[in-house]
């Protein structure tokens, strides 16, 4: 079985070496990887405690090697909650963002929310930085998303994103409900990424 009843499904899109496999297992094991091993596709899953509620996760660790895009459009439809990460370290990860948000936003058109959260890692490695902060802050708003920097190795803010994109799939999963008196019947408003 590849999924359980209620399981919060969470994909993590971004360019290669921008910290997303560090940034998985910190939050599944506490460890921090080191070396830079590049990923094609890992899945982890476990039970984390969020707002003192137990929730069940599972984590896709993706490539993010160009040779490898064709496959994000079926990791992108299964999921149900996006982190977008760049280094901060790196200006052409950060420009390359758009296009990771504009497949999700493609692929997911049809549902009245979709949970993202921005991500700018490494932000401990304060004299290689090439992105302001104000700079990652301004794009997330643009979106609607929430945004966080983080840093894997030195645990600053690395399971609080992963945190707050469980509470925009909440959020998500209440406004997509059918029972959702708010929800439209004829036509659902589109949005993306609503700050909670």
């Amino acid at each position: 079985m590849d999924s359980y009843v209620g399981v919060y499904k969470i994909v993590i899109l971004g360019s290669g070496a921008v910290g997303k496999s560090a940034l998985t297992i910190r939050l599944i094991t506490d460890n921090f990887l080191d070396d830079y091993d590049p990923t094609i596709e890992d899945l982890y899953k476990k039970t984390i405690t969020v707002d003192d509620i137990p929730v069940p996760v599972e984590v896709l660790d993706t490539a993010g090697q160009e040779e490898f895009y064709p496959m994000q459009d079926e990791w992108i439809r299964n999921s149900r909650g996006f982190l977008l990460v760049y280094a901060v370290t790196d200006r052409a990860s950060f420009e390359g963002l758009s296009q990771f948000y504009d497949k999700v936003r493609r692929i997911k058109e049809n549902e009245q929310m979709v949970p993202i959260v921005i991500v700018g890692n490494k932000c401990d490695l304060h004299s290689e930085r090439e992105v302001k902060t104000f700079e990652g802050e301004k794009i997330a708003n643009s979106w609607g998303c929430p945004f966080y920097e983080t840093s894997a190795k030195m645990k600053i803010n690395n399971a609080e994103c992963f945190h707050e994109l469980v509470r925009q799939i909440q959020e998500a999963d209440r406004l997509n409900s059918p029972n959702n008196t708010t929800t439209s019947s004829k036509k659902s408003i589109f949005s993306f990424c609503n700050i909670l």
